[in-house]
């Protein structure tokens, strides 16, 4: 029963509109207070969760995000893209997907690569006649890409949450994001061909002009690809890695004279603002989460599943069903400092590895950032086309059930997920 109240009171905060960073730590602080914890004890907490040197790649992700935001890098890279398939049927929505992969190999963050590609792929794709809900559906979806291919900001949290190590994390969501930018590939060519684009694309273009504007997406390309390998390769770490990817950013913007003093203050007062937000939440998640290990929640929990459910498929069926539900209500950052405590000790009653479950979390995560009220993605793509969140709406939903699908996949194929991280070792 008390735990229960517990986490009645937690959602009902939640749902009052309370920020969630406020709210845990509110939750937090009272619940301690009642175990007696002394309030001089309750900072320590706040401010020892933060202070990880994994989380300092957060806001370095962020800034650079904004940077590329603020340069407006993502026109070159959709152009030289498009040069190379924008001549086949359905070309601008595979240019529009790829555009995604690589640009969240850079910023990793959802929200930032919908804002960047839509800007530029929902004009183009409307005015060559695609159907309207096609462009806005592959433009949220493929967003999503930004925080399963690395460097993912999600990823740099659970693996603080769960003790994995980050760069484990982030060779781990290499496969899996290369199978879902095929899968969102082949529903975008078959959907073209039934009528979402225009039987008609752009004229061939000659080897000049491709070879041109491929020069200017080069230096997009080389920065996400020195971020990675110098990951797998063992060269830096995530955090030394984002910091890298920032320094390149910077000299390319500023070399290039893409982006001006003025705008890169305006880049770091947004990414000040959003990191401020996150380790808000981050730090009262770890509060709400001392206490809720006091009053044995994720124990009772726990004992409860390994009681009831029996085999790890019809635990990954279950905690599907409660993300999908948490998904609709709550941000993913929340969904894991939230959830992932009460989770990990189920983990090893079903022999689950704690890499491939943050994958599998981070999939669900995606599927919450196109799934309304508050999928994310949905409200930067409808700002950006003008349109009803509705046409928004139905056009993601498609890639919602590639989503779903990909987690039954990865479930029965473990190593799409596993094989990178273990050959790294």
């Amino acid at each position: 029963m008390e735990s229960f109240l517990i986490i009645a009171a937690l959602f009902l905060l939640l749902f009052s509109g309370i920020p969630v960073g406020i709210t845990l730590t509110l939750l937090g602080t009272v619940l301690l207070l009642f175990k007696g914890i002394p309030l001089a004890a309750i900072p320590m907490e706040f401010l020892g969760s933060i202070n990880n040197f994994i989380l300092l790649a957060v806001p370095v992700f962020l800034l650079t995000s904004n940077i590329l935001l603020k340069a407006g890098v993502a026109k070159n890279l959709f152009d030289a893209v498009q040069s190379w398939v924008g001549n086949v049927r359905g070309g601008l929505a595979i240019a529009t997907i790829i555009s995604c992969g690589i640009f969240a190999a850079v910023s990793g963050s959802s929200v930032a690569v919908a804002a960047m590609i839509g800007t530029v792929a929902v004009p183009e794709m409307t005015r060559r006649g695609y159907d309207k809900r096609f462009v806005m559906g592959t433009l949220a979806a493929g967003a999503t890409l930004g925080i399963l291919i690395p460097p993912s900001i999600p990823l740099i949290i659970y693996s603080a949450v769960a003790e994995t190590s980050t760069a484990s994390m982030f060779l781990a969501g290499v496969g899996p994001g290369i199978f879902l930018i095929g899968a969102f590939l082949v529903y975008s060519i078959i959907k073209s061909f039934m009528g979402g684009a225009p039987v008609s694309e752009l004229a061939a273009t000659d080897g000049k002009s491709r070879f041109a504007v491929s020069m200017l997406a080069l230096p997009t390309v080389i920065i996400a690809l020195t971020m990675i390998v110098g990951i797998y390769a063992g060269i830096f770490t995530p955090t030394e890695s984002a910091a890298i990817g920032m320094a390149m950013t910077l000299i390319y913007v500023f070399s290039a004279r893409r982006m001006s003093f003025s705008d890169l203050r305006d880049a770091v007062r947004g990414a000040g603002s959003t990191t401020a937000n996150l380790l808000l939440i981050i730090a009262g998640a770890n509060v709400f989460g001392k206490a809720i290990m006091l009053y044995r929640i994720p124990y009772e929990i726990s004992e409860w599943i390994a009681g009831n459910i029996e085999s790890a498929a019809l635990f990954i069926v279950v905690v599907t069903l409660v993300l999908l539900i948490l998904g609709l209500f709550l941000e993913g950052i929340a969904m894991i400092l939230i959830v992932l405590p009460v989770l990990m000790p189920s983990l090893e009653v079903h022999d689950i590895d704690p890499i491939w479950f943050g994958i599998y979390f981070v999939i669900m995560i995606e599927l919450a950032l196109i799934t309304p009220p508050v999928g994310m993605n949905l409200f930067v793509i409808q700002s950006v086309a003008r349109a009803k969140l509705k046409d928004v709406m139905y056009g993601a939903l498609p890639y919602a059930f590639i989503l779903l699908g990909t987690v039954v996949v990865i479930y029965f194929f473990p190593q799409i997920v596993l094989y990178i991280p273990e050959a790294g070792k």
